[in-house]
This record gives structure tokens, C-alpha cells and sequence, in this order.
């Protein structure tokens, strides 16, 4: 990475431009509206974004269109492929198929049916018609078991969350994480936004490690606050949305963590629930490094409809 190109002001401008483009996939996004979106000129704008997602913008929209699509591909199973492309922003199907083709390397058709969601269970009907795969009983047995570990691990309940301000800072990837918490405590103590004991951090996740390589998946490190504050630099201000929301605490462990979002959509799904198009979310309610056994109390948050 270009490190004459990596500074505050930068980052603080495609915070910008990762916002907007999230909320208008569906729309037309050339280099010259995103700059703007961002202030700067299109090709400054190019060089910047290239450097600190080591993508190109039109390679990014596309990865980010498809990787939306694979998701209601799997999670939307009743809306045909053509609306799905439409509402991923593809001019057509044969552009949405090419573009689905070269990222996962089979159709959107052929994905939808090698990939029953992997939050519910493949459908009684399809049983009774001989479609389900030789390894059926397992699957179930595995996500029988998946929820029963996460009784034992957590105790969930529905609830309503208010609008709760945040400063954040982007990751983008999974590693480095806790340089980044670092780096916004660093921030936030001389303002003394961690003067209250009971001061939480969480983490956004704006993408999904379902259909999202681990190195490209966009976090927002957050801290949550009382009230919006002045921000300045790479750290930006933003909000966790006020909603109906899954919520289980749990005490666990760093490496279960994964293990218990998985858990917990498979726990969604089972209960009839439907994931809202909001952000899922972590809260943590202590430094896992001071914990006696290194775990993590902590809130993992799925919105729903």
C-alpha cells in the first residue's frame, strides 16, 4: 500500500464513498459521482480507493453487487434470479450471469441450488420429492447440535434498540483488529469519551464472511456513546440503527465466535425470524484480555423485520 496516499483525510473521504455506495447499489455509480460523493477529483479519487482496498471502484461495485446478490440467492429463496439482479443494479441478466459466473465460478442458478441456506433447514417437501443430498442427516445433525451449543452459550431475546450514536474507524479485513481498537481508544480517551467505567466497544459488520473473503470484509470498530461528539481525522461519526433486533449475550471465547453467529442465524431462521437489511453488530461488555479465562462478554445483535 501506498503509504504517501494512506492518511486521516483520505480515509475520512471514502468512509464517505463506502456509505453511499452501500445505500445505492441498485443505481448507476460511476467514478465521477462517487468522487464527488468522496471530494475529490475522479482521478485522485481512483488512486486513493485503489490503494487502501487494493481494488479498483468498478471492481469493488461489482464484488460488492454480487456478493449481495449470493446472499438473497441463499436467504431469498421465493424472489426469481431476474428481480434479484435488478436489485443488485445489474443492466441485465446476461451482465448479472457473467458477472456471477467469474466471481464464484458457477451460475446463479446452479449456486442457488448447490447452497440451501445455511441458516435453515433444507425443505420437507424437497425430502419427499428425493432432491435432498446424501449428506442430509448430517447437515440437520449439525444444526441441531449448533443450537443446542448456543443454549448453553447464550441467553437470547427479542429486542428494541434505541438510535445510539457512534464514533468508528474502518477495517478492512479481519486481520489487525485490535490495532484498530487501539488506535480509536487512542482518539477517544483525551476527549474523555472512556471516562465511564461501563464505556462499551463494538464491532459492524457491513459485509458477510458467508460470501466475503476474510481479508475484504469492511468492519466499522466502534465506540458507542450518549450522544454524537465532534470528529475529526480517519475517525468518522456514524449510528447503530434503532430497530427490532435478535439480541444473545454470551461469555465466550475469541475462536467461538464465528461458531455462535452461525448458531444464532440457524436460531433465527428456526424461529421464524427474517433478517432486516441493517448491519449485524457485536457489543462488548469487557476486555477479553483481562477476563481470567480470555473470553469475551459480549452481544451479538441481528436486525429483523
Amino acid at each position: 500500500m501506498d503509504s504517501e496516499l494512506v492518511n486521516k483525510e483520505y480515509l475520512k473521504s471514502l468512509n464517505k464513498a463506502f456509505y453511499f455506495i452501500e445505500d445505492h447499489l441498485h443505481e448507476t455509480l460511476s467514478l465521477e459521482k462517487v468522487a464527488d460523493i468522496a471530494c475529490y477529483s475522479p482521478y485522485h479519487f481512483h488512486r486513493i480507493f485503489k490503494a487502501i482496498t487494493s481494488e479498483t471502484l468498478n471492481e469493488y461495485i461489482t464484488r460488492k453487487r454480487v456478493e449481495k446478490a449470493a446472499l438473497l440467492l441463499q436467504r431469498n429463496r421465493s424472489v426469481v434470479i431476474a428481480e434479484i439482479s435488478h436489485l443488485c443494479g445489474f443492466n441485465s441478466n446476461s451482465a448479472f450471469t457473467r458477472a456471477f459466473n467469474r466471481y464464484y465460478g458457477i451460475s446463479p442458478t446452479a449456486f442457488r441450488k448447490a447452497n440451501p441456506s445455511p441458516y435453515s433447514k433444507i425443505s420437507q417437501t424437497d425430502r419427499k420429492n428425493g432432491k435432498n443430498p446424501p449428506d442430509f442427516e448430517e447437515y440437520l445433525y449439525n444444526m441441531e447440535n449448533l443450537i443446542k451449543w448456543l443454549a448453553t452459550k447464550a441467553d437470547i431475546e427479542i429486542k428494541s434498540i434505541e438510535e445510539t450514536p457512534i464514533v468508528f474507524l474502518t477495517q478492512i479485513g479481519d486481520e489487525g483488529m485490535g490495532d484498530t481498537f487501539y488506535q480509536l481508544m487512542k482518539w477517544a480517551r483525551p476527549k474523555g469519551l472512556l471516562d465511564k467505567p461501563d464505556f462499551k466497544m463494538g464491532t459492524i459488520y457491513h459485509d458477510s464472511f458467508k460470501v466475503t473473503p476474510a481479508e475484504k470484509v469492511r468492519m466499522s470498530i466502534c465506540l458507542l456513546l450518549d450522544e454524537p461528539v465532534a470528529v475529526d481525522g480517519e475517525v468518522g461519526l456514524s449510528k447503530i440503527e434503532n430497530g427490532k433486533y435478535i439480541v444473545a449475550k454470551s461469555e465466550i471465547s475469541v475462536e467461538e465466535i464465528s461458531k455462535a453467529w452461525t448458531a444464532l442465524f440457524i436460531w433465527m431462521n428456526e424461529n421464524g425470524y427474517q433478517k432486516a437489511e441493517k448491519t449485524p453488530f457485536e457489543i462488548y461488555h469487557n476486555d477479553f484480555n483481562t477476563h481470567p479465562e480470555k473470553k469475551c462478554i459480549m452481544e451479538m445483535c441481528i436486525p429483523i423485520k
